[in-house]
């Protein structure tokens, strides 16, 4: 497999510039068939005794103003992940003449690069690191993603419904779908929703390079199941009802938490699982998703369900006016048997 195979062209005009209402009046496309549905009546897809499960990560306001010590030149900077209690990874512009030692001032705080530079990302440490969350609710903003030009009136449409634990870069886009009156359907057809975590990393935007797709270094994530979910799976599957992942970021953790019967385990710790074609899912039946961006990770996962169907999906999705990435429609995925 090549990176070129997972190319195709998304014109500029079918990428969703704007965050449509309700958030349940999106179109949701049924790969297997090409029918679509409006996704308020996403419950009629299911059965009772299925489990629907959501990301709840939240996505944290992690981009900030900040300026060079003592210039005062303006720099961008982007917290994309924790990498403990002092380290942060940051995404940074621009980068020109910033070195390791290099001193910024954000806010009443001081940042400091302890680490070069390096694709635009470096390693930075808070010289006052106590309350550190409260501090970006204060002077931090929410990353939207950057094919987004639009605006939107509250920050809170950039969350799910879900969105309870602080830690990602990017929202879980296929759970932007939900409100309360499908969550409210789902328990009226008898289906359970239970919750993991994913903490979403900035690369789940960035294409890969070029090459065999198996030569890509996927990034890693931070994931939990806790042992209320891990029991409604298993309960789930030996009833013999189906696991529906609302979106790739959830897949990805049921696949990590999976042993070789299936069965999902309780866990706490980091996923690098990159799902390519020739991957047997061991846990999930079904996958709610977006539409994703050419020659990424997430496509290449779909074409791992849809084998080059995808090909034909997504072109049908294109020719009636879907609309693509994160504020884009959805598309309900069956996993062949």
């Amino acid at each position: 497999m090549d990176v070129e195979d997972y190319d195709y062209d998304l014109p500029v005009d079918a990428i969703a510039q704007t965050a449509i209402e309700p958030r349940d009046a999106s179109r949701l496309l049924i790969a297997k068939t090409l029918e679509e549905i409006p996704f308020s009546k996403v419950a009629s897809l299911f059965n009772p005794g299925d489990v629907v499960v959501v990301n709840r990560t939240r996505v944290r306001p992690a981009r900030l103003r900040a300026s060079r010590i003592p210039t005062g030149g303006a720099i961008e900077v982007l917290l994309t992940r924790r990498i403990d209690d002092e380290r942060w990874e940051a995404l940074m512009r621009p980068t020109r003449r910033l070195r390791s030692g290099e001193r910024l001032a954000v806010g009443e705080r001081t940042l400091r690069l302890v680490s070069d530079p390096r694709d635009g990302v470096a390693t930075v440490v808070f010289e006052q690191a106590d309350d550190i969350d409260d501090f970006l609710a204060e002077f931090g903003s929410t990353p939207l993603p950057p094919y987004f030009t639009g605006e939107l009136e509250d920050d809170e449409r950039y969350q799910t419904m879900f969105a309870t634990e602080l830690g990602s870069s990017a929202a879980p886009t296929a759970a932007l779908h939900f409100t309360q009156g499908v969550v409210d359907s789902l328990a009226d057809a008898g289906v359970r929703i239970a919750e993991v975590t994913l903490d979403v990393g900035l690369d789940t935007f960035r294409p890969m390079g070029e090459g065999p797709v198996e030569g890509h270094e996927i990034h890693t994530e931070r994931i939990a199941v806790d042992v209320a979910t891990a029991d409604a799976i298993n309960s789930c599957k030996r009833g013999g009802g189906r696991v529906i992942a609302v979106g790739t970021t959830v897949m990805r953790t049921l696949e990590s938490a999976a042993g070789t019967d299936g069965a999902v385990a309780p866990v706490s710790g980091a996923t690098s699982l990159f799902i390519t074609p020739g991957y047997r899912p061991r846990v999930v039946d079904a996958l709610i998703t977006n539409f994703h961006a050419p020659r990424t990770t997430l496509l290449v996962l779909i074409s791992a369900l849809l084998g080059d169907d995808w090909k034909r999906v997504y072109q049908h999705a294109l020719d009636v006016g879907f609309r693509f990435l994160s504020f884009g429609d959805a598309m309900f995925v069956e996993v062949s048997a």
